[in-house]
């Protein structure tokens, strides 16, 4: 009997200015990596790494279409004849292949000349904006403390004057999740956004130095508990994360709103990807599929990690060259696959039993740090936010899911991202 011939197919978070950025987000996770990284120099990625990347990137998939994501830090100080070298690069070796480009940024640096560029190569913007101005302002601020809601909102009406298609990017904080209703009406209404992704702040006080998976499993909380809930002194969480009792209560309220007035209008990652789960689809976030391990990052010095989250030393997995392990290698590569494994493999006896496992699927690994109630160790912070989001939206889903296999298509939903 033939063997099924593996399709290769992966996504990298290519980060050619590493940590630098223009901001001092309060909750970023990734500012400290200076300091924590072998190469933590101000110099960008070089030419030869930056082409040896493409190449790699390119030659390394089975797919037709390659999506380059241009991560940070803020990729933008790197400046436009950095992206413009990019296309040239691509262009070399794209063959027969289509290539696509997302850029995340903080929006600071956009002006015209920057959306002529991105709107003539076709570039998806991922913006981040948190919501409206005193909740935006309340953690994404400059170096100095200053507010930075004009600069962004300015971006955002750019980006809408030159027609570029633009996620609204907002991290759901312990300040923002508990105005739900101004931070969707805002980017759906105000704002205008079509495309919107929620990422919740979990952020262990210890984030800086300790990586994920490797915590003390005895000093870990128990779920629920006043240590496993921000603000207070017994925290095992940074402030500005967000309580796991908000953060559900944040998803019902904005789930409402969407599935009200903006279902097939609206595109919420995580409620999007939740109508697919609920129809037996796989996920479309890393986060609350089975598996993981396709999606791996890149540093400037051509380190490359399991993931974005996980840029720690004990993570890993190869240093990209021309002679060495090709980047399809390492991301195929037995290390790898037993990192995407793990996420299902080292699930708790609670998550086995919980009727939405199939929906969550324990979370992200990375936020991993509580106990269950039995008392295992490695049950996600965020699951009774989770839960109770699931429960909520339960009925809904298998209304909307009962509704498209009727019509025998999706098109009432809208566009997902590239």
């Amino acid at each position: 009997m033939a063997m099924r011939r593996l399709v290769r197919s992966f996504f990298v978070a290519a980060k050619p200015i590493g940590s630098r950025c223009n901001i001092d987000c309060t909750y970023c996770y990734y500012l400290h990596k200076q300091g924590l990284l072998a190469d933590d120099s101000a110099s960008p990625i070089t030419d030869g790494l930056l082409e040896e990347f493409i190449r790699q990137h390119v030659a390394g998939q089975d797919t037709d279409i390659i999506e380059f994501t241009w991560h940070g830090g803020e990729p933008t100080l790197l400046g436009l004849d950095f992206f413009r070298k990019v296309i040239r690069i691509q262009a070399r070796h794209a063959g027969d292949k289509h290539i696509e480009n997302d850029l995340q940024t903080n929006g600071l640096l956009l002006d015209d000349e920057w959306c002529e560029f991105l709107k003539e190569n076709e570039f998806f913007v991922g913006l981040s904006i948190d919501g409206p101005k005193h909740l935006h302002d309340r953690y994404r601020v400059t170096r100095g403390g200053a507010s930075t809601f004009d600069k962004v909102y300015s971006a955002a009406r750019l980006l809408q004057r030159h027609n570029i298609p633009f996620s609204a990017l907002a991290v759901v904080n312990a300040v923002n999740a508990r105005h739900p209703e101004d931070v969707y009406r805002f980017l759906t209404e105000d704002l205008g956004c079509h495309y919107i992704q929620w990422s919740p702040c979990v952020e262990p006080r210890d984030f800086h130095a300790v990586a994920p998976g490797h915590w003390n499993q005895d000093s870990m909380p128990p779920v629920g508990s006043e240590a496993a809930r921000p603000g207070r002194s017994t925290s095992v969480v940074t402030d500005w994360s967000v309580d796991p009792d908000d953060f559900g209560d944040f998803l019902c309220r904005t789930f409402d709103l969407w599935r009200e007035n903006d279902l097939g209008r609206v595109y919420v990652n995580w409620f999007e990807s939740a109508v697919g789960q609920w129809m037996n689809k796989p996920a479309q976030l890393c986060t609350m599929a089975e598996t993981c391990g396709r999606c791996v990052a890149l540093e400037k010095d051509g380190a490359v990690y399991s993931c974005d989250h996980f840029v720690y030393p004990e993570y890993q997995i190869g240093m990209l060259s021309k002679d060495g392990p090709q980047l399809a290698d390492m991301v195929y590569s037995p290390e790898q696959r037993k990192f995407g494994c793990n996420k299902r493999d080292t699930l708790t006896d609670h998550c086995k039993k919980c009727d939405y496992r199939f929906a969550c699927n324990g979370d992200c690994p990375k936020n991993r740090f509580t106990k269950s109630p039995d008392g295992q160790p490695g049950l996600s912070y965020l699951c009774p936010g989770l839960k109770r989001f699931f429960a909520h939206a339960d009925p809904h889903l298998r209304q909307i899911a009962a509704q498209i296999r009727q019509l025998g298509d999706t098109s009432h939903l809208a566009t997902p991202l590239r």
